[in-house]
């Protein structure tokens, strides 16, 4: 039987982007050491807060055998940080619960270690919105919307051109 040439398989695929692959590697080694979201570690000051994650980072997050909820979040904390840290602990489990939108961790563990060194990003120098971008972001009425789209309009305000890889 002669196969038709929609059932054959594809030999001259076409490349693939890179931003294609990476979040399944990435999140393929997250599981293994414990992430089932690997948006926490990118997000940890957004859900901690800037002042906490300066001196701390999160490493895994362990689960009673058969469960996804109840688990122990594994903490690596820099300096004499645990202290505070760990009396603000029910604030962090609850908005790391609060990310997840469920009761995932219940309890926090410390490790006092060095954190990664962290690159630091070129400090970008505003540029003021336009009469007719700012008068358009007026009318939302919805302020977390504005606000949003403010900060998207400033970003892109602070570009040149296509971004150059090199």
């Amino acid at each position: 039987m002669a196969e038709t040439e929609s059932t054959l398989p594809r030999k001259g695929r076409s490349a693939r982007a890179v931003s294609e692959l990476v979040p399944k590697v990435g999140g393929a080694a997250f599981r293994r050491f414990g992430f089932m979201q690997n948006e926490v570690v990118a997000r940890w000051a957004e859900i901690v807060g800037e002042q906490y994650a300066r001196y701390s980072t999160p490493e895994s997050i362990a689960f009673p055998v058969g469960k996804k909820s109840g688990g122990t979040l594994k903490v690596c904390v820099t300096g004499a940080f645990a202290p505070m840290l760990k009396h603000v602990e029910p604030q962090v489990i609850e908005r790391v619960n609060r990310y997840f939108g469920y009761a995932a961790v219940s309890r926090v563990a410390l490790r006092h270690g060095d954190l990664p060194a962290t690159v630091r990003r070129a400090t970008v120098t505003e540029h003021p919105l336009s009469a007719e971008t700012t008068t358009t972001l007026r009318d939302i009425a919805d302020p977390d919307l504005r606000a949003s789209l403010e900060s998207l309009a400033r970003a892109l305000s602070s570009t040149r051109g296509i971004p150059k890889i090199s």
